[in-house]
């Protein structure tokens, strides 16, 4: 039978039932060499690079950037589920609010708080959830001692900017419990309620925001995003285990 058609997607290979999703083609294609057996491009249209190839365990899984906030999210998540995925697990970046956090650690949300108007337009507002296994799959993976890397879980919210934030609005974020702020997990979870998938989000602290901003260096960056996708198909592999 004829795969689905899609509009933004154009599959040039197999897509896999697990998908990671970076916001960041460059960093959709550095994982797909690291982590993928004979990784084949399954998307170049609109620069949302995405790759399928075979992960550790010999089973196949994609790699799909879904560009940078919510409305890009919504369409490359809606047509990933068009055309057969069900398990996707978002390995972005986090602006960290908590004092605790520190450039390079990861993040796993345990819900996102929606202040963004992707997730809101789907009628998803307040805190969203992902989907608990899955969480509690990551939890399990980003425990083990050869991951090098300290971890965090908490509470996340997701927002529309990047720059120029509301003066103010950040400190209600913490007051609210948000340990980070990215820019996709609400609508990813918003959407996987609607449609049926299971979800997750794995953040890497690339900022640190209070007092100011202070940004991560591109070569610890990588080392991170490096660990970060470790940490995400140890936990899709355990699913199948």
């Amino acid at each position: 039978m004829a795969a689905p058609a899609t509009i933004h997607l154009h599959p040039t290979a197999p897509l896999a039932e697990r998908v990671l999703l970076p916001g960041d083609p460059g960093r959709a294609l550095r994982l797909a060499q690291a982590l993928l057996d004979s990784p084949l491009m399954f998307n170049h249209n609109r620069g949302l690079w995405g790759y399928t190839g075979g992960a550790r365990d010999g089973q196949p899984l994609t790699i799909q950037s879904t560009g940078m906030g919510g409305p890009s999210a919504a369409i490359v998540i809606a047509e990933l589920g068009q055309l057969g995925a069900r398990r996707l697990v978002r390995i972005g970046t986090c602006g960290g609010l908590d004092a605790p956090l520190s450039l390079g650690d990861l993040v796993i949300a345990t819900e996102a708080l929606s202040r963004d108007g992707t997730s809101a337009a789907l009628d998803a507002r307040g805190r969203l959830s992902p989907d608990p296994e899955l969480r509690e799959s990551l939890l399990s993976a980003a425990a083990s001692p050869a991951v090098g890397a300290t971890t965090h879980s908490g509470p996340i919210v997701s927002t529309d900017l990047f720059y120029d934030v509301p003066e103010g609005e950040d400190q209600e974020w913490v007051r609210a419990g948000a340990l980070a702020v990215d820019m996709e997990s609400a609508t990813l979870f918003a959407l996987a309620a609607r449609r049926g998938l299971r979800a997750a989000s794995l953040l890497v602290v690339s900022d640190l925001l209070n007092p100011s901003r202070v940004r991560i260096e591109a070569e610890p960056l990588h080392a991170a995003e490096r660990r970060m996708g470790e940490v995400a198909v140890d936990a899709l592999i355990s699913e199948t285990g």
